[in-house]
């Protein structure tokens, strides 16, 4: 039996920085799907042992520990509740308190640490409390102080802060110069996210001067730790062979590799890659579960690649009514298709509507 034809273009979703690598791949909907811009750039983790994980948000950011939800700025909060007790062994109350949304206790944890003696980590941590606001009154005066105290006694996490400082033009001008000297001083030190944002700024070549070999090598060390931003920009640039040799069986383990990071263009890059073989062997129950898998996510491409596999039946079961419920989302996102329009108004009125609540409850 002949299979219907579907065809990817290879790199529907690679689009890091179009500012620096040029025009989006093929597909116009990947230039929409996948904007090119820099990728945030990951917080600074006061007290972070491994610094590749990723920080774990305060508990409530947007108000003070014991403020009820939508109070007047400078309402009397409500007592703290005492923090939860520290592991058994020890633990950084400081930092646990910090964690768990106990600002308050932070700061007096962190202070008593810093008049006891020489400890960088706190007075990173002192310097967050007072950027963000988080149990004292946002101070970036003191939070560049307490963070350059920090940085002076040689924490990396410090000299990324103040790095993104620079960068963002908080408290003062942006220097993107001098942003690069701090992201290079902390990636020095050990600091992934400070590698990976050095590595954006030389690909992007705006004050920096662009340099894409030097972006590569930052995105090669910020991958050392596991950040799938950093992955997913050195798979790209070794699949277009940007400042590196093309390579597309590397490329695709770095996109792998991104992939199980849980970075969802690079999902559905590898994807593309496991359907139509390119550097790896052809695998298209692998790629179809993959698009499944960010589809899941909201991602508009994976949301029409996985319709027009379940619709001709390949690498899954076949499903014209989950194909048109798939369909249907990734329209809703602009992302059209004339050939599932097509499929779409050959269902039934019964298939249709059963279609359309699928899209309700994957659309959100």
């Amino acid at each position: 039996m002949r299979r219907a034809a579907v065809v990817f273009p290879a790199g529907a979703g690679a689009v890091l920085l179009a500012l620096a690598l040029g025009a989006a791949a093929p597909g116009s909907e990947a230039a929409a799907q996948t904007a090119a811009q820099p990728l945030p750039p990951l917080l600074p983790n006061a007290i972070q042992l491994n610094p590749s994980a990723p920080a774990v948000p305060p508990a409530k950011p947007a108000q003070k520990p014991g403020a009820k939800p939508g109070a007047k700025p400078g309402a009397k909060a409500e007592p703290q509740k005492p923090p939860e007790p520290a592991p058994e062994g020890g633990g950084d109350l400081a930092y646990g308190a910090y964690q768990r949304g106990y600002f308050l206790t932070a700061y007096s944890e962190a202070q008593k640490r810093v008049s006891a003696g020489n400890d960088p980590a706190a007075m990173t941590l002192l310097g967050e409390l007072y950027g963000r606001g988080f149990g004292v009154p946002q101070d970036v005066r003191k939070s560049r102080e307490w963070y350059k105290k920090a940085a002076d006694a040689g924490s990396s996490d410090a000299l990324f802060a103040l790095g993104l400082m620079a960068l963002t033009g908080q408290g003062q001008k942006p220097d993107e110069a001098e942003a690069a000297r701090l992201f290079r001083a902390a990636a020095d030190k050990g600091s992934g996210a400070a590698a990976y944002n050095l590595g954006l700024l030389y690909l992007q070549g705006r004050t920096v001067p662009k340099d894409v070999p030097e972006a590569a090598h930052w995105f090669e060390v910020a991958s050392g730790y596991d950040l799938e931003d950093a992955v997913y920009a050195l798979a790209v640039l070794v699949k277009e062979g940007s400042g590196v040799d093309k390579d597309n069986a590397r490329a695709a383990k770095l996109m792998a590799k991104a992939a199980r990071l849980g970075h969802v263009t690079a999902q559905v890059e590898f994807a593309i890659m496991l359907f139509n073989g390119v550097g790896v062997p052809k695998d298209e129950a692998a790629a179809a579960a993959l698009f499944r898998r960010a589809a899941l996510s909201g991602n508009a491409i994976a949301q029409n690649r996985y319709a027009r596999l379940l619709s001709a039946g390949r690498g899954t079961g076949q499903d014209k009514i989950a194909a048109a419920g798939w369909h249907l989302v990734a329209k809703n996102k602009g992302l059209g298709d004339p050939m599932l329009d097509d499929m779409v108004a050959k269902l039934s009125d019964a298939d249709r509507q059963k279609a359309e609540a699928l899209a309700r409850k994957w659309g959100g």
